[in-house]
């Protein structure tokens, strides 16, 4: 995969990113509240609420004079989805086999590309077309009515030559929503969408080197600390080692960022885990199918998507980072009993939580084993600073993914323990955070 076809996949998790939540119906509350980051208003939503932006600027700094660059801004346009009977009027819900049509805003993705030459940069307004289609559907019941607003979009592309011994060249990118004000005001974060750049974000590409701004050379640091972006930020993209493409995202992101190679479904949400929505979207009843089908071609889809997931998928997205250091490091994997399944931890003969022992202090430090608790002050948890100085038992003695070790405890005087144990609830510690207590005087 070229650099650019690895941050295309990215862009297009950004440009997605909140499009529709579990449960993936228009009539979900979660799914009436949209589009919170990347969005560009027109100017007049801006004037009503401050909060929101109408531009983005994005700064970058090129190891190279006269470099090629290419701009390619891509966000979503909003367009507004009726639902009409075979009458012609509007309705709230139409049925037809096996899916409820509902009103709904939808959204197209849009891509204006523009080659820019440096030093000298470029100003230009583009005009996305609107308009007004219609698509009939099932039996005769009715038809779907979409309607998007006209955009115009401004583009400011800038550079200058740095004065250095490099040869460096520093690039700042405005976009701009230059929509107009519409006949009659609206004063409504729903109407303002419909004229907004949602998702809006860059993708550069240059024949030189672009500079990371999360690492950047020695040389080139004084250069990125001038560096101003603002409702978005640039970071190298494509696969490690390579600098030719940046993309400036509304999300933060890291430097040269992939999607899980386990995911293959878009859950239109990066942050959730895949396994689990899968498994929600299961659960979802006949009814509720039915409007997630009517909600959107890309909820269709993704339900299709689940309920046709094969089973090598599910074993991927199961445990996937389990035995990551036996992959990271060359460590043998541990042996498994044949008569355990596989995701079973008591499949895993090398360890053993009830048997095991840490060495602290001198001390071999295992289930039973009475420990005074010590929480330092790296732990993000504030709670466990209360803990401070109580006296626990431990029950388990257990390994991370990462080959760290935890002891899972209860505390001596909680007069929940036994029953907090008996489910199965415990505190956890790591061995630099607990005294045996034959250490202290116990």
């Amino acid at each position: 995969m070229s650099a650019l076809d690895s941050a295309r996949a990215v862009a297009d998790a950004v440009l997605y990113e909140g499009y529709a939540l579990y449960p993936y119906r228009a009539s979900a509350p979660k799914n009436q509240v949209r589009w919170q980051w990347g969005v560009l208003m027109p100017a007049d939503a801006v004037t009503v609420d401050p909060s929101e932006r109408s531009s983005c600027r994005t700064d970058v700094v090129i190891d190279g004079r006269d470099p090629t660059l290419r701009v390619t801004v891509r966000f979503l346009q909003v367009q507004q989805r009726y639902v009409e009977d075979a009458g012609g009027r509007r309705v709230d819900r139409l049925d037809a086999g096996d899916t409820a049509y509902v009103p709904w805003d939808e959204a197209c993705a849009q891509e204006l590309v523009l080659d820019v030459p440096l030093p000298e940069g470029r100003a230009t307004t583009v005009e996305v077309a609107g308009g007004t289609s219609t698509e009939e559907l099932p039996h005769g019941v009715g038809r779907l009515v979409r309607v998007r607003v006209p955009l115009r979009v401004r583009v400011e592309v800038s550079a200058q030559r740095a004065v250095s011994p490099y040869p460096v060249t520093l690039v700042s990118v405005r976009v701009a929503n230059d929509t107009g004000t519409p006949a009659t005001p609206e004063t409504d974060r729903p109407a303002w969408l419909r004229r907004a750049l949602v998702a809006c974000h860059l993708l550069l590409q240059t024949d030189a080197s672009f500079v990371s701004q999360l690492e950047p050379g020695e040389w080139a640091s004084g250069f990125v600390a001038g560096c101003v972006n603002e409702g978005v930020f640039p970071v190298l993209a494509g696969p490690p080692g390579q600098a030719h493409v940046v993309l400036s995202s509304p999300i933060i992101l890291y430097d040269h960022p992939e999607l899980a190679g386990a995911s293959e479904t878009a859950f239109f949400d990066s942050l959730e885990i895949d396994e689990l929505l899968m498994l929600r979207t299961m659960t979802l009843s006949q009814e509720e199918r039915r409007e997630v089908r009517g909600t959107d071609p890309r909820t269709a889809a993704l339900l299709r998507e689940v309920d046709g997931m094969p089973p090598d998928l599910w074993d991927r997205l199961h445990g996937t980072v389990r035995y990551l250091d036996a992959m990271t490091s060359g460590r043998p994997e541990p042996e498994r009993s044949p008569d355990v399944p596989w995701w079973d931890p008591g499949s895993d003969t090398s360890v053993d939580p009830e048997r095991d022992a840490i060495h602290i202090g001198g001390v071999d430090v295992r289930r039973g084993s009475r420990v005074l608790l010590r929480p330092g002050t790296r732990r993000a948890d504030a709670h466990d600073l209360f803990l401070a100085g109580r006296s626990a038992t431990v029950a388990a003695v257990l390994h991370d993914v990462d080959g760290h070790q935890h002891l899972a405890v209860t505390v001596d005087d909680d007069p929940g323990a036994n029953l907090k144990a008996a489910h199965g609830r415990y505190l956890y510690f790591a061995p630099d955070e607990v005294e045996p207590l034959s250490e202290v005087g116990g």
